[in-house]
């Protein structure tokens, strides 16, 4: 990885969320930019393919959620990477705030191959 490992997180999850909420393109097209085609994450053991996350643009294109990380910490080593951040999101006139830790793998073009995150509200 050739950028900051905060740097690097923050701008690859803000950088997805904003092509998903603010344009109309094909949410396929979307995720297949930022992840690879047989891409697993699991979140708090759920596990999460490539349709699962095609799926999940539906909600977030209808909420229309607002967000910034605050990247706390992070770290790479080859092709993974480990972060602890909090995310910050307004939906619907709330405002949440999720901790996360994040260990996950990416290709050198940058897109997520494989994740673990464990989250817990704050």
């Amino acid at each position: 990885m050739k950028t900051d490992p905060k740097t690097f997180i923050a701008d690859f999850f803000t950088s997805l969320s904003d092509d998903l909420v603010n344009t109309d393109e094909d949410p396929a097209v979307i995720i297949d930019r930022y992840h690879t085609p047989d891409v697993m994450q699991f979140a708090d053991g759920n596990p999460i393919d490539r349709d699962k996350l095609i799926a999940h643009t539906r909600p977030v294109r209808k909420n229309r959620p607002e967000s910034r990380m605050e990247v706390h910490e992070a770290y790479t080593d080859g092709d993974r990477l480990a972060a602890r951040y909090t995310l910050h999101v307004r939906q619907r006139g709330k405002d949440l705030a999720i901790d996360v830790h994040f260990f996950g793998r990416f290709t050198p073009d940058g897109r997520m191959r494989e994740a673990h995150l464990l989250t817990r509200s704050v």
